[in-house]
Parts: C-alpha cells; sequence; structure tokens
C-alpha cells in the first residue's frame, strides 16, 4: 500500500513499520521511507489490516513502540555513501577535463600511497602496500583511467566491509539489548511488589534473584551474588558483587541475590556499552573469517613477487603491471563477512539470534547435540494438571503457597504453577521470610514460623527428609505426569503434577536432525527415570540420561568434547546455564530464564523446533558457500595473473576484470542461502 504523503522521514517509517507489527494477526512488515510504501504480511482477515491501517497515526502511542535502536538510518547512511561513490566516479570520468581528472587522481591517491608507506615502516607487508603500488605504477605509466579505476573499487569496497561490520554489530547489540518488562520492588515496610520496570524511578530498591536479568543500573545495598557481565565487559567468568558494588543493567546473576538501589533508569546507555564491547572483540569472527584475512595478507609478498619476476624474465612493464593489479586480499576480506553476515540476516528472519559467526560455523560442525527436555523437547508452557493434598489440607491453599515461592524463580514449571494460580483467582500476601534457590533441585523459605520447601524428590524428600504422610498414595501418584514436592513442616504437604506434554513436532525434527549429519542425539533431564525413558522413546533419540544435575551436563559435553566430539547443547533453564557455556554453542529457547539466553550463544523462537533445521541447514548452506568463495577466488584470479604474465590480458582489463569479479561475489555473498 501507499502512504498519501509527500516525504516520510525515518522516524516515522520506524513508527509505521513497528506500530503496524504490533497488530494482532501481522507477521511482518516492511516500510520503504523513499517512496512512502508498506508492505504487511498478515495472517488474519484482510479486513483486519485494513482496519488498523485506516486507524494508524503517528501518535505518541504509536511512537512508543519503536525501540531505541532500529538499525535504519545506519543503514541510510551507508547506501548514501554508495551512491555518493558512484556519482563522484560518473562525474569524474566522463564530465571533467583529463588535465583536471589526472590531478584529482594524484592527490586521492595519496592517501593510498601514504598507507603503503605506513604499512613497510612498520615491518608490514600486507594489501595496502599491494594497493599503493599498483596505484603508483599505473599513474607512473600514465594510465590514470586503471588507477582511477582500482581506487573508486577500493573505496566502494571499503564502503562495503565497514557497513557490514557496523550492521552486524548493531543488530547484534539490538538482540542483546534489555527487554526485561517486570521487576520486584522492595517497598518502603520491606515487602516485595511485582511491577512493570517502567514504574521504577531512581532511588527505588529492587530485589534480584538467580537466573534473572539486572533491570536497572545500580548500588548493591545488602546480598551476595555472582554476576555475569559477559554481555558489558566481556568478562568469561561470573563476579561476586556484595554491598557496595556497581551492577548493569542486562547483566544476569548466577547465584545468589542482592538488592540493588537504581542510580539511572536509562541503564547508562547499555546498548552503546554493549557496541563498544563487540567491536573491541573477536567473537563475531569465525574461523573462515579469520583464515580469509591471514590468507589475503599472506599472498601479497607471492603477488609482489610475481610482478617482480615477471618483469626481470620479459623486462616487459605491461606483463608486470598486470600481475600488479590482481590481488586476492579485496574478495577473501569482502566475500567472508558478507556470507556471515548474510546468514546472520536469514536466521533472524526465521526467528534465530546469533551472536557470531563462529557459531554457525560450530553448529555445521557439530556431530552431536544434547537436548534438555522440559521447555525444549516438551512444550514451554506446561500447566498444572492436579494436586494431590495430604492430611486433609486444602488444595487451593496448597497452589497458593507454591505459587508463592515459585514466582520469584524463573522456569517454565514455575510459570505452570503461578499460572494455575492466577487462572484460579488464588492471590496471595507475601507471608514468606527470605527465598532461598537451590539451582536444579528446588526453593526453601520460611512461612509462619515453618519451613517450606518446594522442588524434586531428591530435594524435598532426600536432602530435606520431609516425612511422606500416606505411603499408598504416594506410591501411586498419576505416571503420566511430572511432579512437584511441597513440604511444610518436615512433612510432604501436596505434590503438584505437571502436565509437560511432547512438542507434536519433537519427532520429526529428531528424525531431520539425524538426516541433516549428527549422528548422536542426546536428552538430559532432572526428571525421573520413568518419565525420560518415556519421552526418550518418543521422540527418538540416541541415548538419554534421567536425574542429572546442571554440572552433570556439563561434565558429559567435557567428555565428548575429549572424545574428538563436536556439541551443540539446546536448554532453557537456569540448570542449563552450565552446559550452555561448556559446548561449542550453545542455544537456548527465548522463553526461557535470562541467564540462559544471556549465556547462549544462539536463540531460537519457542514457537516450534522446527527452527533448529532452519539453522542447521543455513549454517551448513553458509559454510559451503564460504568454500565455494575461496575456490572461486584463487581459481579466478590465479588465472588473471598468468593470462596478465602471458601478455593475453592488458592491465587495465586485469584491473577490471578483478575488480568486477570482487563486486560481483560480494553481492552474490549478501544473496539468501538455502
Amino acid at each position: 500500500m501507499h502512504f498519501c504523503q509527500k516525504h516520510m522521514t525515518l522516524e516515522q517509517a520506524d513508527i509505521a513499520e513497528y506500530a503496524l507489527a504490533a497488530q494482532s494477526g501481522v507477521t511482518k512488515v516492511r516500510v520503504f521511507d523513499r517512496t512512502c510504501d508498506v508492505i504487511v504480511y498478515y495472517s488474519c482477515d484482510r479486513s483486519d489490516v485494513i482496519a488498523a491501517l485506516a486507524h494508524f497515526s503517528y501518535s505518541a502511542d504509536a511512537a512508543a513502540k519503536v525501540p531505541a535502536q532500529t538499525g535504519r538510518a545506519l543503514n541510510r547512511e551507508y547506501e548514501n555513501q554508495l551512491a555518493a561513490a558512484v556519482m563522484r566516479r560518473i562525474v569524474h570520468k566522463f564530465l571533467l577535463p583529463m588535465p583536471l581528472r589526472r590531478i584529482l587522481s594524484f592527490f586521492r591517491a595519496l592517501k593510498h600511497i601514504r598507507k603503503g608507506l605506513q604499512c613497510l615502516l612498520h615491518g608490514k607487508l600486507e594489501v595496502e602496500v599491494l594497493d599503493a603500488v599498483a596505484i603508483t605504477v599505473s599513474m607512473l605509466r600514465g594510465d590514470f583511467d586503471t588507477a582511477g579505476s582500482v581506487m573508486f573499487l577500493l573505496k566502494i569496497g571499503d564502503i562495503l566491509d565497514e557497513w557490514t561490520h557496523k550492521k552486524s554489530v548493531d543488530d547484534l547489540a539490538r538482540t542483546m539489548s534489555l527487554g526485561v518488562e517486570q521487576v520486584w520492588m522492595q517497598t518502603a515496610e520491606g515487602t516485595e511488589v511485582l511491577v512493570p520496570v517502567s514504574q521504577i524511578q531512581k532511588g527505588d530498591r529492587v530485589i534480584v534473584r538467580t537466573g534473572s536479568m539486572i533491570p536497572l543500573d545500580g548500588k548493591v545495598l545488602c546480598g551476595d551474588a555472582m554476576v555475569n557481565q559477559s554481555s558489558m565487559t566481556g568478562e568469561s567468568v561470573p563476579v561476586h558483587k556484595s554491598e557496595g558494588a556497581y551492577v548493569y543493567a542486562g547483566t544476569v546473576v548466577e547465584d545468589g541475590e542482592c538488592t540493588v538501589e537504581v542510580e539511572s533508569i536509562a541503564g547508562s546507555g547499555r546498548y552503546d556499552r554493549i557496541v563498544r564491547m563487540i567491536e573491541e572483540s573477536e567473537q563475531m569472527k569465525s574461523a573462515a573469517e579469520s583464515k580469509a584475512a591471514q590468507l589475503a595478507d599472506r599472498l601479497v609478498p607471492w603477488c609482489l613477487g610475481g610482478t617482480l619476476l615477471t618483469w626481470l624474465l620479459t623486462r616487459n612493464v605491461t606483463k608486470a603491471v598486470s600481475i600488479l593489479m590482481v590481488d586476492f586480499s579485496c574478495a577473501l576480506k569482502l566475500a567472508m563477512p558478507i556470507s556471515v553476515l548474510s546468514a546472520m540476516r536469514q536466521s533472524a528472519e526465521s526467528g534465530i539470534t546469533v551472536k557470531g559467526g563462529k557459531f554457525l560455523e560450530a553448529v555445521s560442525a557439530a556431530d552431536t547435540i544434547v537436548f534438555d527436555k522440559t521447555g525444549t523437547l516438551t512444550y514451554s508452557q506446561p500447566r498444572v494438571a492436579k494436586i494431590i493434598a495430604f492430611d486433609g489440607r486444602d488444595e487451593a491453599e496448597m497452589l497458593r503457597l507454591a505459587a508463592c515461592l515459585e514466582e520469584h524463580y524463573p522456569h517454565s514449571i514455575a510459570n505452570a504453577v503461578v499460572a494455575e494460580a492466577a487462572e484460579r483467582g488464588l492471590l496471595h500476601e507475601e507471608r514468606h521470610s527470605k527465598v532461598e534457590y537451590v539451582v536444579a533441585h528446588g526453593i526453601s523459605s520460611t512461612v509462619d514460623g515453618e519451613r517450606v520447601v518446594i522442588g524434586s524428590y531428591h530435594f524435598v524428600v532426600e536432602d530435606e527428609a520431609c516425612k511422606i504422610p500416606d505411603e499408598r498414595i504416594f506410591r501411586h501418584l498419576p505416571k503420566e505426569y511430572s511432579h512437584l514436592y511441597l513440604g511444610i513442616g518436615g512433612v510432604i504437604a501436596a505434590v503438584i503434577c505437571i502436565e509437560d506434554p511432547l512438542r507434536a513436532e519433537a519427532p520429526e525434527v529428531i528424525r531431520a536432525l539425524h538426516e541433516l549429519g549428527f549422528a548422536n542425539i542426546v536428552m538430559m533431564t532432572g526428571d525421573n527415570e520413568r518419565t525420560a525413558k518415556s519421552v526418550a522413546e518418543k521422540v527418538g533419540v540416541d541415548r538419554y540420561y534421567s536425574e542429572v544435575l546442571p554440572e552433570e551436563k556439563a561434565a558429559f559435553i567435557r567428555a565428548e568434547h575429549e572424545a574428538g566430539r563436536h556439541v551443540i547443547m539446546i536448554g532453557d533453564g537456569v540448570n542449563d546455564s552450565p552446559a550452555l557455556s561448556e559446548s561449542d554453542a550453545g542455544i537456548a529457547i527465548s522463553t526461557g530464564a535470562a541467564i540462559a539466553r544471556e549465556i547462549a550463544d544462539i536463540t531460537i523462537s519457542a514457537n516450534d523446533l522446527y527452527a533448529l533445521i532452519t539453522l542447521k541447514t543455513i549454517s551448513d548452506a553458509l559454510m559451503q558457500r564460504i568454500h565455494r568463495n575461496y575456490r572461486f577466488i584463487i581459481s579466478f584470479n590465479l588465472g588473471l595473473i598468468l593470462l596478465g604474465a602471458a601478455g593475453i590480458l592488458p592491465p587495465a582489463t586485469t584491473a577490471l576484470l578483478h575488480n568486477a569479479s570482487t563486486l560481483a561475489i560480494g553481492l552474490k555473498s549478501m544473496t539468501d542461502l538455502k
């Protein structure tokens, strides 16, 4: 459709895109600000889309849906740079008289000559030297057209290279930006209240516990926590934070809890800090990209040597310069990052967020894949199917108490308990004391002077030694459900039966992953042997392990590495974090715990597991494209060198063919993969 306006600003385009995309039934929106056009993809009735468009306006409410960074301005900046470079080249080549063209070419060449001399002064023989020699020799021979063409294509290459890098950083930084919606605020009376993060003001106190993201910058008032700051500082290990320490928005509490006094509502420029961190790291580069850059520099001496040898043997400057006009570096350094960017963009369009090219490479190389069960092979939103209360206790009261404890910690089963209480209208007051979370086990607290625990059988019955009030009922608990045990005062008070249905697509996805090259598909879960075996048989995994602890998952992956296997891990909970860190590429479900998403290298949509097939397909296609690019660049440019040395191709033609092929392979690398 076309907007009835003569001009559209970038801000208006962003408002239109995000406001319309927020409409129910709209799956995707593309807005073209230059032409004031919009394309809406929808799954609802057409009339609903027409109504949404009819009521659309650039209002404050619509503007509020636009994130702080959208990437549109960045793309426009480099589009304009490319257009300006092309226009300058047209004017220079076709409209200016020859004497003026030569003068301008000389001044433009000074920049390249200076870079080449700087490399030599630092004892380096890199691509800049080759560029400087090629341009200088062409100008000394009076071939200003060839020199101008080389400089123009180098300029285009620099713009495209910088654009791909900045766009990669921008896309990644925006996906890593803060997404906290609600926080636990401590009131003046000392109680905890769940409030929207937008209501938090400077000076308010928020409580952050294991697995949760710190919502805003501030200072720790009390408590001890191990905080994962990798997204901010690049540190690979969690940092201990205690009273007086400063914490940053977007970092995640791996263990412990702390009360934070908010000092900055805006998060102190989290986006900018993430951008700086990414730009200073090598995380985004895959081994293939690094290899391409290193190979490009290593080939420079050979190109210079070939030029000198040709001149010594033939005493023909034209043949020697023909070789000099060809180098492998432009195509190698441009095509590889663009290929990776294309794969990351295509992944994002499929609901997959990838934090760097090396993780796509890891997925392609992996032969072992490890699945957590709950929230991964099963649906991320399990539900409470039944509540079995003991000693005449009230079921509703037991659910109320369980929800009161579980709502403090992010996990799919905890979310199921809280959701069931809300559905039944069971509101509660915070009657418990400090809540303690034991990773992969459960939660403990004190209510009305009695110790209350909730969690797995291992935690409640074995570790906490809670007594079983009725052995007969206990032995006949429904086997089709997962069980959450609630103990009060050392006695089992209730068992909450969780229906954890298998994802309908799971068996088909496992079969497809086998076909795509995964020789070893493993399921690991903290559930009991009976439940684990049932799920494993239904989905068709090669091996399964039940009642495993977080450190056991990580130890399994280390053992696989020692056996020479490449491993990726998929999970969604706090207890999956160690294994996600240990794997070659950790994959988190988007609805999982914040710590899992933070540590994971890749995040996939919770809608279905078919994204894993897409991810593997894109990763394999990326590596095939990179290897294909390698073969083409080396063979084509080597052919140009041989034809130039033989005198078949003059310098201008070799330069044209070389640079044209560089742009062609760059443009080809921008296209969608399989």
